[in-house]
C-alpha cells in the first residue's frame, strides 16, 4: 500500500493504485448511459435503490433541468466500489479484490459535446454505450472519435438487448464497419428481446442464466454448462476471439500457432495488454433496463481496462522552456494536477474538478497555478458523489475529486508544485455555431445579468457572452438551440435571471477563393520625436476546409527586420477576426508575409501590427471572399409510412440526402443540411410523422453560402 509523508503526518491511501479505475460511460443519446451507470451503483452498493430516467430520480441527473427534459447535460462523478467491501458481500460476487471506480457518465447529446471532452482527456478507460436497436448513432462517432483523440481504451456494451428489434451481431457489425473497431464478443447475450434471459460467458465457454422475477433486479443467477442451443454460436465466438488476439499478441500467437490449449486466465491478459494498447475493443451485451449483464460488465472493467499505473506517464511541459516532462502517478512526486471541469451552483459557490496526475494535494497546501503564474490555497478537497461531497484529509495521484478555495482558475489549467511547475495538456474544445441576443426582464436581472452570464462562461468553454458594438446587445453562443435554452433556463432556475431572447443566429464565416496579395503602409512622421513606420505585403491562398487560418513568414533579406514578424503576424491574426464581407472571422486560408520595409528609428511593433493588418484586409478584398455557413450531419429515424414526407422536407431546407437505410423496420435518413434551416425542425419533423420520427445531428464542416442566399444576408448586416 502507497503512502505520502506531509508534514510530519502519514496520509495512506485507502486503495492501492493498481486497484483504481477512473472511466468514463458515453454514447448518444437515449443509448442507456444513465441507467447503466444507476444499475452499476445499485449493484456496487452504492445506493439502495435503482432510480429510472423517466421517473426522474437518477443518481446522476441530480439537475432540476436535466430530469424535467429527461437527458444528462452535464457530465456528472462519483466513485464506488467493486466488488462491494467484504461484509457487503454475499455469495454470487466473484472473487476479486475490492477496487474503487471512480466513474463519469457524460452527456449524449451534441450540444453537450464539451462535457464529453472534458471527461475524456482525464479519463484512463471508458464503456462505450451502443443501442441493441439504433446501434452506432451519429453521437456514438463522435464520441468515439474523442475517445480516440485522447488514446482511452474502451469496452463496448450492447444495451437494450430486451427491446423489439434489438440485433446483437448488426450492432458488433456496424462498430467494426463505422468505428474501425476490432472488436469482438467476451458476453454475448443468450436470447433477445423478451427472451433475452442471459448470456453467454465466450472466454470460459458456460453460461450466465438470470432469474427474471422482477423482485430478483439481477441479483439471483446461476452459471453452468450451455444449452445445447447456443454451443456452436459460442464455440464460433471462442474462435474468433483467439484467432483475432492471436493476431495481436506474441503469447498468444505463440500458443494458437501450436495448438495448445490457452487458459482462460492467459487469454484474460492478453486481452487486457491489447485493450490498454488501444489495438482491440471487448463487446458485452445486456439490458441495464432489466438488470442483465450488468455485473460481468464491472468484472469486466477490472479485467480489461486500465488503472493509472498501466497507462505510459502523462506528458507536460516546463513553461519557462517548454521542455518536456514525463508525469509518473506516484504519491511522492511533485503535485501535477490539471482542472477539468468548473461549476457553480445557486449560492455562487464554485466547485473545482481536478484530476491528480502525480503527487499529494490536502486542505491547507498552496499551489501553484501554472498558467496564471499566481499561488492559491486549497481550503478543502472532496470526494465527488453526483451533487454531493464528502470532505476528505487528502488526495493522491489517479483521484479525481473536488478541490475548494481557488478563485482564478479556468478549465484546462494545471495546478502544481511552486518547486517543479508544469504544463499539462488542456482540453479542446469546439467553437460556438449558434449565437443570439439576450435582454433581462427587469432592472434587477439587469445587475446581475453580466455576473451570471461570466461565471457560465467560465464554466462551459463552449459557451461565449460578446457585446454587439452596434447596437450594445448582449450576444450568447453555444453548440445548439437546445445548449442556448437551457443555459437560459439555467438562468433563470438557478440563479433567477429572467430574460428575453431574439431569434437565434449562425455563426458564419467568411474565406477567399483565389489568390492575391495586399500592402499595408502605416507611416507617420512626428514634428520633432519619433514616427511611425511599418510597410507589410501578403499574399493571400485559399486553403482546405477546416485547416482555419495559416500564417507563414516568407521574408528573405531582412525586409522586415526579424523583431517585427511576430507583430506583423498578430495584425493579421486580430484582422482575420472580422472579414470584409460582414464582419465575420475569416478562415480556411493561408497567408504569405512576402515582403516590406522598415525605417530605423520610426519602425515599432505597433506600427507593423497595423501596416500587417491592412494588407491582410487589402488582400482579401481583392481575394473574392465569400460567406461559409455550418453544414451539418443529420439523421431521421422514421416508420417508412412518413419516410418520403420526411425526404421532401430534408430537401427543401437545402438538404442533401446521402444515406436511406432501415433498421429493425425503421427507416433511416443521413443527410448533409445547412444549420440555419434546422431552426424549428424538431416540431416540423413530429408534425410530419405525428409525433413518430426522431431526428440527431451534429457539425459536420463549413461550406459557401449560395450567392443569392449570401447576397440577401449581408443586406441585412
Amino acid at each position: 500500500m502507497n503512502t505520502t509523508k506531509t508534514n510530519n503526518t502519514n496520509l495512506r491511501r485507502q486503495v492501492p493504485l493498481a486497484r483504481v479505475r477512473n472511466i468514463g460511460i458515453a454514447a448518444h443519446i437515449d443509448a442507456g448511459k444513465t441507467t447503466l451507470t444507476e444499475r452499476i451503483l445499485f449493484f456496487a452498493h452504492a445506493i439502495h435503490r435503482s432510480g429510472d430516467v423517466h421517473h426522474g430520480d437518477t443518481t446522476m441527473d441530480y439537475d432540476p433541468i436535466e430530469r424535467l427534459k429527461g437527458i444528462t447535460i452535464a457530465a456528472a462523478a462519483i466513485s464506488c466500489a467493486w466488488p462491494p467491501e467484504p461484509e457487503d458481500r454475499d455469495d454470487r460476487v466473484p472473487a476479486f479484490e475490492t477496487h474503487r471506480i471512480n466513474i463519469i457518465d457524460t452527456p449524449g447529446h451534441v450540444d453537450f459535446t464539451a462535457e464529453v471532452e472534458r471527461s475524456m482527456r482525464v479519463l484512463d478507460g471508458a464503456i462505450a454505450v451502443f443501442s441493441g436497436v439504433e446501434g452506432v448513432q451519429p453521437q456514438s462517432e463522435r464520441v468515439w472519435r474523442q475517445a480516440t483523440r485522447y488514446a482511452v481504451p474502451r469496452l463496448a456494451f450492447i444495451n437494450k438487448m430486451d427491446r423489439m428489434g434489438a440485433d446483437f451481431d448488426r450492432v458488433l457489425a456496424e462498430m467494426r464497419e463505422k468505428l474501425g473497431a476490432n472488436a469482438q464478443p467476451v458476453l454475448i447475450p443468450i436470447g433477445r428481446e423478451s427472451d433475452l434471459r442471459g448470456q453467454i460467458d465466450v472466454i470460459h465457454r458456460r453460461a450466465i442464466v438470470y432469474d427474471l422475477a422482477a423482485d430478483q433486479k439481477g441479483h439471483t443467477f446461476s452459471v453452468g454448462e450451455l444449452p445445447e442451443s447456443e454451443r456452436e454460436r459460442a464455440a464460433a465466438a471462442y474462435r474468433a476471439l483467439v484467432e483475432t488476439i492471436a493476431d495481436l499478441d506474441e503469447d498468444i500467437a505463440d500458443a494458437f500457432l501450436a495448438e495448445r490449449e490457452i487458459e482462460a486466465t492467459r487469454l484474460k491478459a492478453a486481452i487486457r495488454r491489447q485493450t490498454i494498447a488501444n489495438r482491440f475493443v471487448p463487446v458485452i451485451g445486456g439490458s441495464a433496463f432489466k438488470y442483465i449483464g450488468v455485473q460481468a460488465l464491472l468484472d469486466s472493467v477490472l479485467d480489461y481496462l486500465p488503472g493509472p499505473d498501466d497507462l505510459p506517464p502523462a506528458h507536460g511541459t516546463e513553461p519557462d522552456t517548454s521542455e518536456d516532462i514525463l508525469v509518473r502517478p506516484e504519491d511522492d512526486a511533485p503535485l501535477r494536477a490539471l482542472v477539468f471541469k468548473l461549476s457553480t451552483d445557486e449560492a455562487m459557490r464554485r466547485r473545482v474538478f481536478v484530476r491528480v496526475y502525480s503527487g499529494t494535494l490536502r486542505p491547507g497546501d498552496s499551489v501553484l497555478n501554472a498558467v496564471t503564474g499566481r499561488r492559491e490555497r486549497v481550503s478543502r478537497v472532496s470526494e465527488i458523489r453526483a451533487d454531493k461531497e464528502t470532505a476528505l484529509p487528502a488526495i493522491f495521484a489517479g483521484d479525481i475529486a473536488v478541490v475548494g478555495g481557488l478563485k482564478e482558475v479556468a478549465t484546462g489549467h494545471t495546478l502544481c508544485s511552486e518547486s517543479e511547475p508544469v504544463l499539462l495538456e488542456a482540453p479542446v474544445f469546439p467553437t460556438p455555431v449558434v449565437s443570439m441576443a439576450i435582454e433581462p426582464e427587469t432592472r434587477e436581472d439587469q445587475e446581475r445579468l453580466g455576473f451570471v452570464l461570466q461565471r457560465l462562461a467560465e464554466d462551459d468553454p463552449t459557451f461565449r457572452v460578446s457585446t454587439n458594438p452596434e447596437t450594445g446587445q448582449t450576444l450568447i453562443a453555444g453548440m445548439g438551440e437546445l445548449h442556448l435554452d437551457v443555459i437560459r433556463q439555467r438562468m433563470l432556475e438557478t440563479f433567477k435571471v429572467s430574460t428575453r431572447a431574439g431569434a437565434p443566429e449562425i455563426a458564419y464565416r467568411e474565406t477567399v477563393t483565389v489568390r492575391a496579395s495586399g500592402e499595408g503602409r502605416h507611416i507617420k512622421q512626428s514634428g520633432g520625436g519619433h514616427g511611425q513606420y511599418g510597410h507589410v505585403y501578403v499574399e493571400v491562398a485559399p486553403g482546405e476546409r477546416g485547416s482555419g487560418l495559416v500564417v507563414n513568414d516568407k521574408v528573405v533579406g531582412g525586409a522586415i527586420p526579424r523583431q517585427f514578424i511576430g507583430a506583423v503576424r498578430k495584425g493579421i491574426l486580430d484582422a482575420a477576426q472580422s472579414g470584409g464581407l460582414g464582419g465575420y472571422p475569416v478562415v480556411d486560408l493561408s497567408v504569405d508575409i512576402v515582403d516590406g520595409s522598415s525605417h530605423k528609428v520610426d519602425s515599432s511593433d505597433l506600427a507593423f501590427q497595423i501596416a500587417g493588418s491592412l494588407a491582410f484586409r487589402d488582400a482579401v478584398t481583392k481575394a473574392k471572399p465569400v460567406l461559409l455557413e455550418p453544414i451539418m450531419s443529420v439523421e431521421c429515424t422514421t416508420p417508412p409510412d412518413y419516410q418520403g414526407d420526411v425526404v421532401g422536407d430534408l430537401n427543401r431546407r437545402r438538404g442533401i440526402v446521402c444515406e436511406i437505410g432501415a433498421k429493425a423496420g425503421i427507416a433511416v435518413i443521413g443527410a448533409e443540411v445547412p444549420l440555419v434551416e434546422m431552426f424549428g425542425y424538431a416540431n416540423a419533423i413530429r408534425s410530419l410523422s405525428k409525433g413518430r420520427a426522431e431526428y440527431s445531428m451534429q457539425p459536420a464542416r463549413f461550406e459557401i453560402v449560395p450567392a443569392e442566399l449570401a447576397t440577401r444576408l449581408l443586406a441585412k448586416r
